[in-house]
């Protein structure tokens, strides 16, 4: 009898082994799937430490946090080092992004690697990330083009809580807007981004022109369990946005760069095993650097400034492993303080860049101090179905305005699913929709508003364990308001850039090193 008790043991640790096994197997596949779709993979759900290990906060952490649970099957964690390599071919029916249709279909060809670590100990975690290369653009004025992504997480553990330091650094010649076509998601590579909103910066919402730029985003959090039922965050976070050229087919419009100083803390308190809420304030400050011009026309630098602040009200519901939804609405103050210079004529202004102010027009320096009071908010929702992922996200903040504005009031919509066909073959489809309209005058374009959209759809293959195949069809557009014409004398010009791209890849990925 003892024997065979000993042989049942000893069966119910090989199948737990074998579970184990197959759960992070199947953890990885879907990590694929979803950087192959152009979705950004669910970052880890944060330990507590061994002296802690308490469900509650495990399976429903704050939801003013910026992690978010994750809902792929639970997998024993692991140190690992994953290396991968990356081709793709693209057909592009605007390659260089300008306004109008563009000149023809070109072809885009990106060869990239890719190195991803993870690395544990008993309170600390380290995840490293980079994917980069070369992308050749078969167009007049483009050809070879650096594609760099790097992001770097540090944890540190507790009894209680949880410090986060986190990096994310891009080079790149498009923005990044779920995946834009620059970004390397598009390529069915994307790096493990941050959980949260867009409100800490660090997103480009629309892409126009080939245009190189440095984006880097900081973030320093930190979460605390005051008792099994409460606990509170704090955030800190620096990022900016450098264009080191512009595109000399996109005649008139000088990009502008920015930086942002942002910063959030938050009470949150479970209602129960599935339902929590929570209470926020934010804090945005943006800089800008406008390029001006005296009265005797000699260039100038404007410093310009705005601030924000935010109180919100957020709910959330959960279902470990199968739903996540969060939700938040709160006024927004918005402080300006600020310089811009305003071409009249006869005392009305003119909608005319400051440089293109000329006789019998007067360039007058304005300071413009004002105080406005709108609304944010977010509402996202994560549904795993058996066989289907479901996202989407809906944001209402202030942006930096992506290079076409000093600031932009922001309404962003995002929706991706995934669904596996077999064993082998999964499709998945997204789309995106981003409403801007200008915060302070000056700078980038003379339009008041712009909006920007993609839908997509796509498909890839599994061969073997090491190698996937993808291919996909994405569309966007993107349209600037009828002011943006004004700017040239002209009521009516091409400002709507459309954009339809063709694209075949191969991953190799060969199975991870262990480090344990």
């Amino acid at each position: 009898m003892r024997k065979r008790h000993s042989n049942r043991i000893g069966e119910l640790l090989v199948a737990v082994l074998l579970t184990a096994t197959l759960g992070v197997a199947g953890a990885q596949d879907l990590s694929a799937q979803s950087q192959t779709s152009g979705q950004q993979p669910a970052v880890p759900v944060p330990g507590f430490g061994q002296d802690n290990p308490s469900a509650p906060v495990t399976e429903n952490p704050p939801i003013s946090a910026i992690d978010q649970p994750g809902l792929e099957p639970h997998a024993a964690p692991l140190s690992y080092l994953q290396l991968g390599a990356h081709f793709s071919e693209s057909a592009d029916s605007n390659v260089a992004g300008v306004l109008g249709s563009g000149n023809g279909v070109r072809s885009v060809t990106r060869a990239l690697g890719s190195l991803e670590l993870q690395r544990l100990w008993s309170n600390y975690d380290l995840a490293f990330d980079y994917v980069g290369g070369v992308g050749y653009y078969n167009a007049r004025g483009l050809g070879f083009e650096q594609l760099h992504q790097l992001s770097v997480d540090q944890r540190v553990n507790w009894k209680r809580g949880q410090l986060a330091v986190r990096d994310a650094f891009s080079y790149l010649p498009e923005g990044n807007f779920a995946g834009g076509y620059g970004s390397l998601s598009a390529t069915g590579q994307a790096l493990g981004g941050f959980g949260g909103s867009g409100f800490y910066g660090g997103t480009i919402l629309g892409n126009l022109g080939q245009v190189p730029r440095v984006v880097n985003f900081t973030l320093v959090d930190v979460t605390e369990n005051l008792t099994p039922k409460s606990s509170v965050t704090a955030s800190g976070g620096y990022s900016f946005v450098h264009y080191t050229g512009n595109n000399p087919e996109v005649q008139g419009l000088s990009f502008l760069g920015s930086s942002e100083v942002s910063a959030q803390a938050g009470y949150d308190r479970l209602l129960g095993r599935h339902d929590q809420m929570a209470v926020t304030y934010g804090y945005q400050g943006f800089n800008f650097s406008l390029p001006g011009f005296s009265a005797s026309g000699s260039p100038i630098t404007l410093s310009t400034s705005f601030h924000t602040h935010v109180v919100q009200l957020m709910w959330g519901h959960r279902i470990s492993g199968r739903m996540d939804f969060v939700a938040s609405a709160g006024p927004q103050f918005t402080v300006v303080n600020t310089q811009a210079q305003v071409c009249s004529v006869l005392g009305f202004p003119v909608n005319v860049l400051p440089q293109d102010c000329v006789s019998p027009g007067i360039l007058n320096t304005v300071p413009e101090k004002s105080n406005r009071l709108t609304g944010a908010g977010r509402v996202s929702l994560r549904y795993r179905f058996p066989k289907t992922f479901l996202e989407i996200f809906l944001e209402r903040y202030t942006t930096s305005g992506s290079g076409f504005f000093a600031g932009a009031n922001s309404n962003i919509g995002r929706a991706s699913v995934t669904r596996p066909l077999t064993r082998v073959w999964s499709v998945f489809a997204n789309a995106g929709y981003s409403s801007n309209s200008r915060v302070l005058l000056g700078g980038g374009t003379t339009a008041r508003s712009y909006s920007y959209g993609f839908a997509g759809v796509g498909v890839h293959r599994q061969l073997g364990h090491d190698f996937r195949v993808f291919g996909s069809y994405q569309f966007n557009y993107l349209t600037f308001d009828n002011s943006f014409c004004a700017a040239v004398g002209t009521s009516s010009c091409n400002r709507i850039s459309r954009r339809q791209v063709v694209l075949l890849g191969l991953d190799w990925t060969p199975r991870p090193i262990r480090l344990d």
